[in-house]
């Protein structure tokens, strides 16, 4: 089997596993934000809840949410990432992981991202794009409403 092959192999199970049993999926209760996101192109939805600690760090987040396995998968593996990073950490792995998606410039830290680089392949496809960006837009929501520092 060659490489790609394997790549392919690998972002494949990655997708179906988040898609299938996805990670912090649920919903917070109590001093959190929560926010609702969609994409009207093909109807993927995302509702989303964070806490957030005095200092803008993201303390807890859950989601619930109906689309396709791009987003759901997506949603799940950001959820892992950003729990219990600072904010302007969160910050800078949504600018790297839409960068991911796009292909439009260069990754700056992509360990931080960890397997979520593995959803390069929807730069391919640009009607997946908005499906890979659904929970990080709900996170980025979430963020603009308790006004998260970007200084590190």
């Amino acid at each position: 089997m060659a490489l790609s092959d394997e790549l392919r192999d690998l972002y494949q199970q990655v997708i179906l596993d988040h898609s299938k049993n996805p990670r912090n999926h649920g919903e917070l209760t109590g001093d959190c934000v929560h926010v609702h996101g969609d994409n009207p192109t093909c109807g993927d939805e995302i509702d989303m809840w964070v806490k957030f600690g005095p200092e803008g760090q993201v303390e807890d987040i859950k989601f619930i949410g109906q689309g396709c396995a791009i987003s759901q998968a997506s949603a799940s593996m950001m959820t892992v990432k950003v729990k219990g990073t600072e904010g302007a950490k969160a910050k800078a792995m949504l600018e790297d992981f839409r960068h991911v998606v796009l292909g439009d410039a260069p990754v700056k830290d992509e360990d931080a991202l960890g397997e979520l680089i593995l959803l390069e392949g929807v730069q391919k496809f640009p009607q997946r794009v908005k499906c890979a960006m659904l929970g990080w837009r709900a996170l980025e929501q979430a963020m603009g409403e308790v006004k998260i520092s970007t200084d590190a």
